[in-house]
């Protein structure tokens, strides 16, 4: 077997790709663009990728191909009809960032919440030397186990997240964005509500037809003055024009660590907002824990294993 990583430095330089090496022979290429696309898959027979998209075109002119490994959860860069019609089988792996993006959601969190990027800054430019204070609270900040936490997609990922948010004492509350995951031990409201009630609120869901620009101008101004939240579900679902015109007309807190274009674009608004002390973005990376990487990896390995063995 012939087997293709298209992405591979999205997998990271620190992992262990040995185990690959046993089920077949493999090339690996760092990164792949749409032009390198089908000279790199037209004589493989496996294929491995994380956002390479893989079209009809593409499976079209590649004979070979038996078997696509999505090195990560979605597969929306894979024409799935068009594979099933050519019989060419595609698997995903499921579950292995969970425990890193819900630590990352609160990082974020507690980032901004406790105004660490002012602190920092008051700390290395001298000030607080200068203060003749043994402290600083120009800047207050409050506890979680005080807060409303809404959490927005609440599935695997969301489900933890309030978790732990309950364990920081927090009062926690959902919205559904399919309307139908309402069996839940938290209170149920609609986004209006929870986006006006919630100290900070936490989006977890996919990027769908529900979801598309659900944060916008139209209700960002719903939430309470002083409120952050955190977008680490897909880019798409917060309106980034709009949330920027907001940071800036008046004190609320956003973190990101997904956007509707990545990586981000010069000219993306978000980047000229005023007040950056409101704003903090992350390069998507709320999945890539070594621990989350290495499970990944053992997951793509353990499909193409079944798949030869089949």
């Amino acid at each position: 077997m012939k087997i293709a990583v298209l992405d591979a430095k999205t997998l990271g330089d620190d992992l262990d790709f040995s185990s690959l090496e046993s089920l077949g022979e493999v090339i690996s290429y760092e990164t792949t663009d749409s032009s390198e696309r089908l000279e790199r898959v037209n004589d493989i027979d496996i294929v491995i990728t994380n956002k390479v998209i893989i079209s009809k075109e593409i499976m079209e002119k590649s004979p070979q191909l038996k078997f696509i490994a999505i090195s990560a959860t979605g597969m929306n860069n894979v024409d799935l009809d068009y594979a099933k019609e050519r019989g060419i089988i595609v698997k995903n792996v499921a579950g292995y960032s969970t425990k890193s993006v819900v630590q990352h959601t609160f990082s974020m969190a507690l980032y901004l919440l406790e105004k660490m990027d002012y602190y920092n800054g008051v700390v290395k430019s001298g000030e607080w030397s200068n203060s003749g204070l043994f402290t600083d609270v120009s800047r207050p900040f409050g506890e979680i186990s005080n807060m409303r936490w809404g959490v927005i997609g609440l599935g695997a990922i969301g489900g933890e997240v309030a978790t732990v948010a309950r364990a920081f004492g927090a009062d926690v509350c959902y919205y559904s964005t399919s309307g139908d995951n309402l069996n839940q031990p938290y209170q149920h409201l609609n986004l209006d509500e929870l986006l006006s009630s919630c100290d900070i609120v936490s989006i977890h869901s996919p990027l769908n037809s529900k979801t598309q620009n659900l944060i916008n101008s139209s209700n960002l101004s719903n939430l309470r003055d002083g409120a952050i939240i955190l977008n680490l579900g897909r880019g798409g679902i917060v309106n980034e024009a709009d949330l920027a015109e907001e940071l800036d007309r008046r004190e609320i807190y956003a973190g990101l660590d997904v956007l509707e274009q990545e990586p981000i674009l010069r000219d993306n608004p978000l980047l000229s907002v005023v007040n950056q002390d409101r704003l903090l973005i992350t390069p998507h990376i709320a999945w890539t824990s070594r621990e989350a990487r290495v499970k990944l990896l053992d997951g793509v390995v353990e499909n193409i294993r079944e798949f030869i063995n089949g």
